[in-house]
Formats: structure tokens, sequence, C-alpha cells
């Protein structure tokens, strides 16, 4: 029987009557008896406030009304069980439904009599604490202040209860307060179970605070772990939760004060005699006077971080300050901060996230997460198949570590202009970050002997490239280099099994990168240097000419393009056999193939099919995670691409676009090499320009080729790795095979050679949820190692008012109806609509040839959505955040992929 599962954030009692679990039936428990480890008795704010009492801080003493007590008062009832069974079927956003029965199970809680032996054991804690004294009477929930979900102002809090019958009435409403509105829809949201969340209720002395108020030890806003952030306003601090007041604002950081925002404080929350609250009128000089004065606002930051250690994780703190005394009245964990990465120094380290780069900020698993720090070359302490400590891990996601190369010159003018290409905001907080104090001291001898060294042999490798002449020699033998190490590695991994296939994929994991950028980076990186160099120059002689767009268009050689282009073939075949397009749309990925055969058209679909599988089939969208999915394992998710270019495109079409785009190209070309020559010193600048313009065009596409390779091999490591698994199936130490991609390579080592052994299960089921909860998290683009969150700066853009500001990667301005796509495999594209995706990569090339225009939220100039969409010659837009949910799917928008904006218009079907 789970009680509290930490990797879920649930409370599963699974049926069993808590007093029974308990041992016994106690109705209440004083604070001094609990700690952290009585959440299922107390709740979380019992917990948390008994952990405290225990720990030595200062906490309103009392008592807590047990679980039991409610399951108790509950059982009283007779309509308890309908109504649960009821809230079952209820959807989060049913706001009618749940007001309705949310009302109805509220007062029946309320009208019951609490029963006899709960009350007697109110009482006497009542009488023990004093009859004559206020109470505070606060809700405290089964699911409330856990580590990844808060619960906060769920439920009900009563303040300056007196006498008994207040008291009691207070307990009851508490108790009802668990099916408030809000809270039912919370829960409903958030996936806990309401047969499975109790309430207790704590009953503490009240506090007459002059000032009260809130404590964050990290900035609730950019996340910084070294501020402590306090809110502060006279009187209770209702008044400041239900926003009724604006309190005064104070940072701490290392021991100073580092801001103080004092607010108009115009009213405060006081308790009255007779028990309830009152609202009061502050005077004029009270209003902007400051809450509490600077010892004070230091020695609260204070016990903050002592509280922070005690709970060895960041807080949210309630607190209020009587008679020169600081009370604390509830302690949380704080949710909305993003993990950070382990890192072994003080230092200040900046961490950009991969996610972003590579176009894939979905969590990504353990196994995915090992892979791919293995095979990052630099940061190795270790062999070279050990993990890179340059790229670190962090809520699931992928931090790369430039703080060493932050010191040398070199790095702060040129890294920030280079990201920009790839995210702008990131390239924008990098530029930020160098001018730090922390990146201003002199770079390690080292590091800058490796840097120059390394520049150095960048240059050489990258210049021959620019004097290519066979371009089709070049890519033949780019290609067969890449089918040779393909091969070389399906037999060093398939001729052996157990521990020494796992070695030996970690030792060729962790050349992959050396030998790929070896062989061809003098040709992709002369070919995006060409570019470059010719937007410049195009720029310098002939001034902001958009001709050298059109150079982008159908470039030769690009791995994914032919991929898009394939899809459009087999499109082209099933469209002639309607069969094979009704079957597809009914397929299932373990009948797929045989079902295909026995229709008319079938086996000349299937052919062409496993053709498009041996040279794609180990792609797939978020191909970097080697758990993912591949095509190969799944052929059903190809069918919407293949009915969406049918819907979309005419027989051909795709393939005639191409010639096109060519052509175009080929005459933009021409055109800007006449004007050229028309230039002081033309003759001479044509020759240079029209070298650079046959280099970018021959040789950019194969920036494809680098991925393409390691994506080939991480298909051979999956099945290998899952060759393995299998293995350990039958030796009954994996349930299933899917469980290998919740270890890390070096556990699975560990897991094959019996280290592991009566471990392995506790670690997975832990690591699985784990995942879960890094699924829900959004990784940062730039982040500190104190946790604070850079977001960088957009350039100014000049836009209609109301449009949605992004960064301008394919230029050119388009109308067309919305069409969200969360995950290409459900994607339906028809004719003119413009795709909004949370990013792409190359899984999502199947779809542009049926899009009219591309929106993203992440991505920049040089990311796999825009280098696509400029060569399809669609205008796009990057990095607009929250592009999937601003934009909804069948609005009527307008794209400007040169000056970088999108703007929702009216329907224009709707003025007809």
């Amino acid at each position: 029987m789970v009680i509290y599962s930490e990797s879920q954030n649930k409370i599963d009692i699974s049926g069993v009557k808590l007093e029974r679990v308990i041992g016994m039936e106690k109705f209440v428990l004083h604070l001094n008896e609990v700690d952290k480890d009585s959440l299922p008795y107390v709740g979380g704010k019992g917990a948390n406030l008994g952990e405290m009492t225990k720990a030595g801080f200062s906490v309103p003493q009392g008592f807590c009304v047990t679980i039991s007590a409610y399951q108790a008062h509950l059982e009283k009832g007779t309509e308890m069980d309908r109504f649960l069974t009821e809230l079952d079927h209820v959807h989060a956003d049913s706001l009618e439904q749940i007001r309705i029965l949310g009302q109805k199970i509220r007062k029946s809680i309320e009208h019951l009599s609490i029963p006899w032996e709960v009350q007697t054991a109110i009482v006497e804690a009542w009488q023990h604490y004093g009859m004559g004294k206020a109470y505070a009477v606060r809700s405290s929930a089964t699911a409330e202040d856990l580590p990844g979900a808060s619960f906060a102002g769920q439920q009900e809090t009563y303040l300056n209860v007196r006498g008994l019958q207040q008291l009691l009435d207070s307990v009851r409403r508490c108790w009802a307060s668990l099916f408030t509105d809000r809270a039912i829809s919370y829960r409903a949201k958030n996936g806990f179970n309401h047969r499975q969340v109790f309430l207790s209720v704590v009953v503490q002395e009240m506090v007459f605070p002059a000032v009260s108020g809130i404590m964050f030890t990290a900035d609730p806003i950019t996340g910084n772990r070294k501020i402590t952030s306090i809110d502060a306003s006279f009187g209770l601090g209702e008044a400041l939760v239900s926003g009724l007041v604006s309190a005064d604002l104070y940072q701490v950081k290392g021991g100073q004060i580092i801001q103080k925002k004092i607010s108009d404080k115009k009213i405060a929350i006081y308790p009255v005699p007779d028990g309830g609250t009152l609202t009061k009128d502050l005077s004029l000089e009270q209003q902007q006077s400051q809450a509490l004065s600077d010892e004070q606002i230091l020695r609260l930051a204070g016990l903050g971080r002592e509280i922070e250690d005690h709970y060895g994780t960041e807080q949210d703190i309630e607190w209020c300050f009587e008679n020169g005394e600081f009370y604390i009245v509830q302690s949380r964990p704080i949710t909305s901060l993003y993990p950070l990465p382990k890192i072994t120094d003080n230092r200040l380290h900046a961490f950009i996230s991969m996610g972003h780069q590579q176009m894939m900020t979905d969590a990504i698993s353990p196994l995915g997460i090992s892979i791919l720090r293995t095979m990052f070359p630099l940061g190795k302490s270790g062999s070279i198949g050990s993990e890179s400590s340059s790229i670190l891990e962090a809520g699931g996601h992928l931090f790369f570590d430039p703080t060493e190369l932050l010191f040398l010159k070199p790095v702060k003018r040129m890294l920030p202009r280079l990201l920009r290409l790839i995210d702008e905001r990131i390239g924008s907080a990098i530029g930020q970050l160098v001018h730090l104090p922390e990146f201003k001291h002199p770079a390690d001898k080292h590091v800058k002997k490796a840097f120059y060294r390394t520049a150095r042999t960048a240059f050489r490798t990258v210049l021959p490239g620019l004097f290519v002449k066979d371009y089709a020699a070049a890519r033949q033998d780019i290609s067969h280099f890449m089918n040779q190490r393909i091969q070389e590695t399906e037999r060093l991994l398939f001729e052996v099994s157990g521990t020494e296939r796992i070695s030996r994929l970690q030792e060729n994991l962790g050349n992959l990168i050396l030998s790929v950028i070896r062989k061809i980076a003098p040709y992709m990186f002369s070919g995006l240097a060409s570019k470059v160099l010719t937007e410049t120059l195009v720029r310098k002689w002939l001034g902001n000419d958009e001709r050298v767009h059109i150079l982008n268009k159908s470039l030769s050689g690009n791995v994914t393009s032919e991929l898009g282009l394939m899809i459009g073939d087999l499109a082209d075949i099933a469209r002639e056999y309607p069969q094979v397009v009704e079957y597809l749309q009914r397929a299932e990925d373990n009948t797929f193939f045989d079902g295909l055969c026995q229709v008319q058209g079938g086996k000349a679909f299937v052919k062409e099919f496993e053709h498009f599988m041996r040279q794609y089939g180990m792609r797939c969208p978020g191909e970097i995670d080697i758990a993912n999915t591949r095509w190969r394992e799944s052929p059903t998710a190809l069918v919407p691409s293949i009915i969406s270019h049918i819907h979309s495109l005419a027989p051909g079409e795709h393939r005639d676009k191409f010639l096109q785009g060519e052509k175009e190209a080929q005459e933009a070309e021409k055109q800007i090499i006449s004007d050229v020559r028309r230039t002081p010193g033309g003759s001479f600048k044509a020759r240079i320009l029209s070298r650079l313009i046959r280099n970018y065009r021959n040789l950019a596409g194969l920036r494809e080729f680098p991925k393409y390779t390691i994506i080939r091999h991480f298909d051979i490591y999956k099945r290998a790795i899952l060759d393995e698994a299998s293995v350990l199936v039958k030796h009954g130490k994996l349930y299933r095979e899917s469980e290998v991609f919740y270890l890390s390579l070096s556990e699975l080592l560990a897991v094959k050679d019996g280290t592991l052994d009566g471990v392995i299960q506790k670690l997975i089921v832990h690591r699985i949820g784990q995942h879960q909860g890094n699924i829900k998290l959004i990784p940062p683009r730039v982040m500190t190692s104190d946790g604070e969150v850079i977001t960088g700066e957009r350039r100014d853009v000049k836009a209609p008012d109301g449009a949605l500001i992004g960064t301008p990667v394919s230029s050119g301005m388009v109308e067309g109806f919305a069409k969200v796509v969360l995950r290409p495999e459900d994607a339906k594209l028809n004719s003119g609509e413009i795709m909004i995706a949370p990013f792409t990569d190359p899984g999502w090339t199947p779809l542009f040839h049926s899009a009219k225009g591309l929106v993203m939220e992440v991505g920049g100039m040089m990311t796999h959505g825009a280098v696509v969409a400029r060569e399809y010659g669609i205008p796009a837009v990057a990095s607009i955040d929250n592009a999937t949910t601003i934009l909804k799917d069948g609005s009527y928008i307008r794209i400007d992929g040169t000056h970088g904006y999108v703007q929702v218009l009216e329907d224009p079907t709707s003025l007809a």
C-alpha cells in the first residue's frame, strides 16, 4: 500500500480506512505530535506546521482535527458515495456542473452533526489550550503543499474564531470546503482522485499581528535562488492574499537589502473582539510607511533561509509579526521554480537550453539524456564513452554550460550573434550575461589555448570546402563515408552481446560527433559560410536586395528535403488507388503491410513505402530522444502527412514546385550577378559572388547530413539496447523491454553485470513518475546556476497594433486559415492552411509541402523549420511564445516572414 509517492505527487490510501492504518482512532493530534511523515493523517499544512514546531521554529501552538475525524463525519451521511461517483465523471472545465454538484456536497456536509466522539476530542483540545482564546481554523488536505502541486488557496480558512460553537461550525465548513468549485476543478485537471483526497483541520492560537505577509526564499519572478522576496502589509495577511491591498516588496540577497518598494497600503484587516475580522482604512501616514524596519526585514529573511535549509528546498512561507516576534503560520515548497542543473563549484554558471537549439522542447527520457550526454565530445574527464559535464540535465531537459568559454573575448563577441541565428532571445540573453562582473575575469589559460587550437583547426577544415569544384563527387564521398560508418557500427554491436555490447556502444557513441564533423564539416560549413558571405556582399554592393532570399530555394543534396519529396511521391501513388487511401485511414501498425497487400494497388504502394522506410524509417518527430517511436516502428504515423498531401496538392505538384524553386534560384543568381557586374570593379566582384553562390547552392544542403547520420546510428543503438532489454526481461530483471528507457547507459551496464539487482524496479518506478512530472515542465531558454531565468530581448519590429511579434525566418507575406499542429502524426492540413506548431524537426518535414505558411513557438534563422521554409519558399515566423494556444484553429491570419509578426484578421468568408 503506497501512502505518498513523491515522484507522482499523489496520495493513494487504496480504500483502507485511515484509522485502521494508524492502528488507533485518534480524532485529534497536537502539533508537537506530528511531523512531515504525518501527511496522510493531518494533511500537508498540518504536517508542515508540526514539522516546524518540532524543529524549534516559532509556530502558534495548536492541534489538528485528523483525517479520521473527517471520515467519521462523512460516514454519518448517506449521500457521499453517490456524490463521489458523480464527481468521477465531471470534467475540469464543466463549470456549471461542478457548481451545482459542489453546492450539494457542501450543503450535505455542513448540515451533518459532528459525531459525538469527534466533538469530545475537539472540546478536550480546545479546553487544553484555553476556552477564552481566539483561534485560527485552517483546512489541511492530504493533496496539499506537495513538492509538485501546492493546491494553495483551494480550501477555506477562518480567523479569530471564538467559542465552542464558532469553532465547531468552522471545522465543519473547512471539511465542506474540500468541495469548493475551484478545489473540484483543480483536482480534476491535475488527475487527483476525489475519493483519495481527505481533509484535516488545523486549529491554532490566533496571532494578532501588527504586520503579516508572504516570503519566498527564491525570487518567484526570475527564479533566482539567492534572492529572498518578502511581501508585507499591516494587519492580517488575508488582505494581501485576497488581493485587497498592494503589499510592500522587500528583496534580500547575501544579507543585504537590494530592493524596497513601499506601496500605498490603503486598508488592513484586523480581528474584532467578538470574533471574525474587520476591514479598516489606514491613515495617510500609515499607508505610505514601511511595514517592516530594515532590521526586521533582514531578520525575517534569515529565518526564511533557516526554514529552507531545514526542508532542503525553496519555500513559500506565510508569516506574521506580533510584539517583536515573527511567527510562521505556513511553509510549503515553491512549485513554480524550474529545477537547476547540478554543478560542483560556487561560481556563477550560464545554462543554454539544448531543446530550443534542437527544436524539441519536450522532456527527454533518462536513456535519451544519457545517450546525448555520452555523444557530446566536450567536458569529458574520463573515457570517450563517459557522459559530458558540459551538457547537464535538469527537469528532463538538457542544458549546455558555456561558462568556461564566456571568459574569452572572441566568444563574448561572437557567441551571442551566432546564437541569435538559432533563437533570437537566447542570443540576446547570453549577450546580457557576458557583461556581468562574474564573467569579466581572465580566461583559464588551458581553456584559452584549447579554444584557439580548435579555432585554427576549424578554419583549416572549412577553408578547403570553399574551393570544391566537383560537388557531385563531394556529396558522393560523404554518402559513402556515412554508409561505411553505419555498416561498421552495426557490425561492432551485433557481433557481441551483454556488457561488451554496451561498452562498445558507449565508445562508438562517444566518437560519433567527432568522426562525422571531421568528414562533413569541410563541405557543410563552407556552404553555410558561403551563404553568410553572399548575403553580406549582396547587401554591401546592391543594398537590401530581396532576391538574395530566393537563393535559399530547392538546395541540392538535402536529405531532409528529399524526405518530403518522397512523401509526395507516396501520396501520388496512393491517390491512384482509392482502396489504398481508404485502407490507410483505418490501418493499424501491427497489420499495416499485410492489410495493404490485400487491397487493389496495395503492393505497388508497399514497394515504394518500403523503399522510403529503408531511407528514412529511423526518423520521427523528436528523433533526438532515442525512446521516441520511429516511423519503422509505427508506419501509421506517416498516414496524416500522406492524406494531407493528397488533399492539398495536385499530382506531381511537389516535384514541380521543387523544380520551379531551382529555376527561380538560378534566375535570381543571374540577375544578381548581372547587377553586380555593373558596379565599380564589377567583373572581379561577380567572379567572387558567382563562386560563393555556387558553393552555397551545392553545399549548404549538406547541413542535414550530420544529424541524418547521427539518427541512423541511433536506430542501430536502439535495436541493440532493446535486444539486451529482451534478455533482461527473460531473466526477470525487467517486466517489459520499454523499461530500459528509464535507465542510463551506465545503469544498464550495471543491470547487465548484476550490480543493481534488488533495486532496479524501485529505480524504474521512481524514474517513470519523475518523467511524468518532467513532461509538464517548460524549460527556460537561458538561466544561471542561481536559478535566474534570463529571457532576452527582441529587436524592434514595425508591426500593426495587436500583432504577435516573433523572429522573421523566411521572407514573404501570406494570409490563410490557421491550423494548430501539436503532433505531426495527428495533423490533417488542408490546402491554404498555415501551420502553427510548437517547433519542427526533420520528423515534421512531410507536412511542409501542404503548409501555406509556418508559425513556431521556438526557433531562429538556422533552425530546422526556418531552413526548410526558406527552401520551400513559404513565409515563416518563429519564436512566438504560446502561439499554439493564442492562435486558434480556423482563425484567419496574416504572417509576415520578412518583418516577423502574425496578425489575426477578420475571416473574409464572413464578409461575403
